[in-house]
């Protein structure tokens, strides 16, 4: 075998690992960095959406769990990883307390009087 086969044996496996690693293991190691950033930034006070699409205000922060208000007196316990995204309610177009507002405000049936 010359040293002409060998390279083009090597190249397209050379070339799959180097696609393997810029399309799946970089991408997912970002991701994981980014997680890890929102959950360091957790904090008593802090609205949070969870991973599966709970909003709550975190309440208290206890090593790797938090207790998260989800309606008024209503307190449940995550685990901080659970925490998807811190939200911001500044009352910018398209953030939460805007799509709460409009929600509350267009659903409410007019009551008639009997």
């Amino acid at each position: 075998m010359d040293s002409g086969s060998a390279v083009g044996i090597l190249l397209p496996v050379v070339l799959l690992a180097g696609a393997f690693w810029l399309l799946v293991l970089r991408p997912a190691r970002a991701r994981q960095r980014d997680a890890l950033s929102v959950v360091a930034r957790v904090e008593p006070g802090a609205r949070v959406m969870t991973t599966a699409g709970l909003f709550g205000t975190v309440r208290a922060v206890v090593d790797d769990q938090i207790d998260l208000e989800i309606a008024p007196g209503v307190v449940v316990r995550y685990m901080t990883a659970a925490v998807a995204k811190i939200v911001t309610d500044d009352g910018a177009p398209g953030t939460v307390a805007d799509a709460q507002a409009s929600v509350t405000s267009d659903d409410t049936p007019d009551q008639q009087p009997d």
